[in-house]
């Protein structure tokens, strides 16, 4: 006789959840340590505002450009293998970082540290799909990506002690903190080749009855995509509905990376002057990400509904985004970012429920692929603009407010998405 569906999933969850958010913790952390390097390797190696911003975003344009292929190699060789051949080479390549002697080298190396991470993300989205029934969805990714706020906290601690490593073995401290980060998924990378499972019916640490129940539960899940809805791949790839997710994720990752890649030196700008300082309280919005990420992606599981959740969270953040940059302290200023942290956040589970919902087995590897490197170009932007604007301007009141109207307009575009599977096919 068969566990409760409770216990089944408990059981999936412990095992690979705990795993999956300890690798995510260190991909993120790794793509936003530049951040925290920057209080220190800017001013040593003469970065303005708009170098800065166009290094930080140059990221996604090879995240962009090597999303699909990588993450159609998790179904061709399996996650095992994938992900741990992608976590060497991008530890690597962030190793590599403590290199960076001028614009174009920091350019060069942000790109291939974007190339080598394009697969991870859409790749771990897709992995969950096959342990988790639609129903569960929503819950399990917020969970899974929980580790961005954790590597937000993460990555304030260590670079907390930047200033102290700093000229240890001839060394800048912003050099260390680059060796530190991206000599972690060099060695995760091979654990993750013996840890992972590929698919459940693989799993020796689930039952036989175990394991059939699970496979029905995501087979039935499938099966009534594939009965109702075209699983021609280009077909869905032409469709409207994956192209406006698509310009939906463009709006909240322009805010997400705009928010996180400058933070550091945002809370800077309020008043604060110490690096150390910075740093950890840096750690203060990213326990209101998890907060966020939590509670509106539980509430989201449990009432069944997602754009409304996607577009009232983003609605918050532009709202606090906006404020932030008219606060009179720091203190204010440091709640505001907290509440836009929040509401950014907030969005990413409802959000990856809503794909995971309509796109069928034959084309969910493509399309979460393509909406995740299309979308991620928000992320090129984000950082780029803020460093124009705040190079232009002086301040980064006027720059806020322009992240501040992308995340508004996200959250128009998530009121305007159909859910339900009977508007799945259109194109």
């Amino acid at each position: 006789m068969v566990a409760p569906a409770s216990d089944v999933l408990g059981k999936v969850s412990m095992r690979l959840l705990p795993f999956m958010l300890l690798l995510y913790v260190v991909a993120y952390l790794d793509r936003i340590n530049v951040s925290f390097a920057a209080l220190q390797m800017n001013r040593e190696l003469g970065f303005n505002d708009a170098v800065f911003g166009l290094g930080a975003g140059v990221f996604f344009i090879g995240y962009f450009l090597f999303g699909i292929p990588s993450n159609l190699m998790v179904e061709k060789l399996g996650a095992r293998r994938w992900i741990a051949i992608i976590m060497v080479v991008w530890g690597l390549v962030s190793l590599s970082m403590a290199l960076i002697q001028n614009e174009f080298s920091f350019y060069i190396l942000r790109f291939l540290l974007g190339v080598a991470e394009a697969g991870f993300f859409p790749g771990m989205i897709l992995y969950l799909t096959y342990w988790f029934p639609k129903r569960e969805i929503g819950l399990a990714v917020a969970r899974f990506m929980t580790a961005i706020p954790a590597a937000g906290v993460l990555g304030g601690l260590v670079a907390a002690c930047v200033p102290a490593m700093n000229g240890f073995l001839g060394l800048s401290g912003w050099k260390w903190l680059f060796l530190t980060t991206g000599s972690v998924p060099v060695l995760l990378g091979f654990v993750a080749y013996f840890y992972l499972t590929d698919k459940p019916e693989q799993a020796e640490w689930l039952s036989p009855q175990e394991r059939n129940w699970l496979l029905e539960q995501v087979a039935a899940d499938k099966n009534k995509q594939a009965a109702s809805q075209n699983s021609d791949l280009s077909g869905h790839l032409r469709s409207w509905r994956v192209w406006l997710l698509a310009a939906l994720y463009f709006s909240l990752t322009l805010g997400m990376y705009g928010f996180q890649l400058w933070l550091p030196q945002i809370i800077q700008a309020t008043g604060v002057k110490d690096d150390s300082t910075t740093a950890l309280l840096s750690t203060i919005p990213a326990l209101f990400q998890a907060a966020g990420m939590l509670i509106v992606a539980g509430h989201s599981d449990s009432t069944g509904e997602r754009r409304g959740h996607v577009a009232a969270s983003a609605a918050i953040a532009a709202v606090s985004l906006a404020l932030s940059g008219f606060c009179p302290t720091p203190a204010l200023a440091l709640l505001a970012l907290s509440f836009a942290a929040l509401g950014i956040w907030g969005t990413v589970g409802p959000f990856w429920a809503l794909p995971t919902a309509f796109l069928p087995p034959a084309a969910a590897a493509g399309g979460i692929a393509l909406i995740n490197s299309v979308g991620n170009l928000g992320g090129f932007a984000g950082p780029y603009i803020i460093g124009l604007v705040k190079k232009q301007s002086g301040s980064f009141t006027c720059a806020l407010l322009v992240v501040s109207g992308s995340l508004l307009l996200a959250s128009l575009l998530a009121l305007s998405v159909k859910e339900g599977s009977k508007h799945a096919a259109e194109t």
